[in-house]
């Protein structure tokens, strides 16, 4: 997947809402840490596009 810088951006921007939501409301860990793993990935999808 080849994905626009500023897609890529959006992409970490609403996963880390959805992931700091998640905490906020006190979701289980398994909940919170689905949505660190996506927010990592998406965070490495951005370091090894170079941007």
């Amino acid at each position: 997947m080849n994905l626009s810088r500023n897609e890529l951006v959006e992409k970490i921007e609403s996963a880390r809402i959805v992931l700091n939501a998640s905490i906020d409301e006190g979701r289980d860990y398994e909940q919170i840490y689905q949505n660190s793993v996506e927010l990592d990935q998406w965070i490495a999808q951005y370091i090894a596009a170079g941007f």
